[in-house]
């Protein structure tokens, strides 16, 4: 299969380069967006009662999921069953606030406090599910990452998924709540892809994107696509968006009239693909991470 076309020029690429990653400032987003990480649409929080006295310890979903145990979601699922117990109790809220994860268990195995948060970029190939396991067989991610990541790494989470056709660039992280922090349009993390795509379309039509756009019901937000080139109706488009609906870029450019013949993730947020080769992992050093989690709105990294 043809390697995707570059833009003409070569991409721009602040910072360190390296390992088929770009460590350095955000990737372009919008056309007329504010910077990224930044949401200055969204109402402040409500501040704090200064009469109340401070809460110690987190929320048992929260502290859950930060351990890598499951998404802050599936931790409160795991709750509703009564699967999780601290000491010989049952914890059937996940509103329940503990200072650690001490004495706590899930199906009875002992979990332990959360490790440091490492995040992974994942070259992931078409024709693999972004699950742990598939009811119809077909294989995961994680059958790839047996021999991807380093040895003793632990559970890792995939941050959103890609479609089973769908190429590119998967963000991995031991950390739930870092992964739902990532995943959050609210958050405002641009995901950048190039689609080949089959039919006729301006540049005008892709520029409209910018406004956003409704299709059976469901309203997609602002989408930053350009042409990167033709031949007869055959094209390549660049999309960038930061919402991340379920196969948004299909849905959208099929209902432009195109379709889709190949789709490819070559960035989420900072990181870019580059030539990290198919099937492999890289992880980020701990202080382009660390930087980079300080871009974010309301991290406490």
């Amino acid at each position: 299969m043809s390697r995707p076309p570059q833009k003409t020029g070569g991409p721009k690429r602040g910072g360190d380069s390296r390992n088929g990653f770009r460590s350095g400032a955000p990737s372009r987003g919008p056309r007329g967006a504010k910077p990224f990480g930044r949401n200055p649409a969204k109402a402040a929080p409500t501040p704090k009662d200064p009469t109340l006295p401070a809460r110690e310890g987190e929320r048992i979903a929260k502290l859950l999921a930060r351990a890598g145990i499951a998404s802050r979601r599936e931790a409160e699922r795991m709750i509703a069953e009564g699967r999780v117990k601290l000491g010989e109790d049952v914890i059937d809220t996940p509103s329940t606030v503990l200072t650690s994860l001490r004495g706590v268990t899930v199906d009875g195995v002992p979990v332990k406090e959360a490790e440091a948060t490492r995040l992974f970029v994942f070259h992931k190939p078409a024709g693999l599910i972004t699950a742990e396991r598939d009811p119809a067989g077909r294989p995961t991610i994680y059958t790839a990452l047996r021999n991807a990541l380093p040895p003793g790494t632990g559970r890792v989470m995939p941050v959103g998924r890609l479609d089973f056709n769908t190429e590119g660039l998967l963000l991995l992280t031991n950390d739930g709540e870092f992964k739902r922090q990532l995943e959050l349009p609210a958050t405002g993390v641009p995901r950048t892809y190039r689609a080949r795509a089959f039919g006729a379309v301006t540049q005008a039509q892709l520029e409209g994107l910018i406004e956003g756009i409704e299709i059976d019901g469901i309203r997609y937000g602002k989408i930053d696509a350009n042409m990167e080139r033709s031949s007869g109706r055959n094209r390549w488009i660049e999309m960038t968006l930061t919402e991340g609906k379920n196969r948004e870029v299909r849905r959208v450019l099929e209902h432009l009239g195109l379709e889709v013949s190949r789709l490819i993730r070559i960035a989420y947020g900072p990181f870019q693909l580059l030539d990290l080769p198919k099937g492999a992992a890289i992880e980020i050093d701990s202080k382009t991470l660390e930087k980079f989690r300080k871009t974010l709105p309301g991290d406490k990294a």
